[in-house]
């Protein structure tokens, strides 16, 4: 019998920073993020609610694919500036000279007043909306980016969870359109700066989550809804064969 050598491919020692890791998408992404980094790796766990933070973190301390990482809570609320800093600031204070793998993991996100058009007047309304979802998007990535410059021998990747609406007009959703059209953007254009930081911009569909709940209830448009280990075992599988495009938009339902 001829010997088979099976090749497991990881993401590496690195370092992973998660937004909205506290509850559904990036709680499973959390969990399934583990089992592909190597011993050393260092986790981040960014999200608004301390509480279900360090639930999070028990449950993967436990586990045995987290035991040999370096799992830490950043409580921020990345709608101000101030989350957006401490983020940093966060990200700052890890020893990472070992890392040869920056991964981010943009999935912190609002749901909007679902509403027509001409009922949006108030700029204030607005401007806090695209604070949370453009804004501290691209001032957390910018301010990661410097904290961890591109060198030989580090592999950077930035993650935007996008949406299949970042494309398509979708009435009375100007607010949620305009948001992931503008990070869809915003993320090619890094793509394009930056040749050494590979980008995607991924559409998990909808999945069963607290925010999916509330748009049935808000609108009446209930969906078939995906458990969100589906779409996150894709996005882990993209990322692990990384022979995406710099910068493309890939749907779950296309991957």
């Amino acid at each position: 019998m001829s010997n088979i050598t099976t090749c497991i491919k990881t993401l590496g020692r690195g370092i992973c920073i998660i937004t909205g890791a506290s509850k559904g998408f990036g709680h499973t992404l959390a969990q399934q993020v583990c089992s592909l980094l190597e011993s050393g790796s260092v986790l981040l766990l960014v999200a608004r609610t301390g509480t279900l933070l360090q639930k999070l973190t028990e449950e993967l301390q436990s586990s045995t694919s987290a035991q040999q990482l370096v799992v830490r809570c950043i409580e921020a609320d990345l709608s101000t500036e101030e989350g957006v800093k401490e983020t940093v600031r966060a990200a700052k204070q890890e020893d990472v000279k070992d890392v040869d793998h920056v991964l981010l993991i943009n999935n912190a996100a609002s749901l909007p007043s679902i509403s027509h058009f001409s009922s949006f007047i108030n700029p204030d309304e607005v401007n806090s909306y695209l604070f949370f979802n453009v804004t501290s998007a691209l001032t957390l990535t910018a301010g990661i980016l410097q904290a961890f410059p591109p060198r030989p021998g580090l592999r950077w990747t930035v993650v935007n969870i996008s949406s299949a609406f970042a494309l398509q007009a979708l009435p009375s959703w100007v607010l949620y359109c305009t948001g992931k059209a503008a990070r869809e953007m915003m993320f090619r254009v890094l793509a394009a700066e930056e040749p050494n930081v590979k980008v995607l911009s991924y559409s998990p569909g909808p999945m069963d989550t607290e925010m999916q709940e509330e748009i049935c209830r808000l609108t009446g448009a209930c969906y078939d809804l995906l458990p969100c280990q589906e779409p996150g075992a894709k996005l882990m599988k993209l990322l692990l064969d990384n022979n995406f495009i710099s910068g493309s938009h890939i749907d779950f339902f296309d991957a």
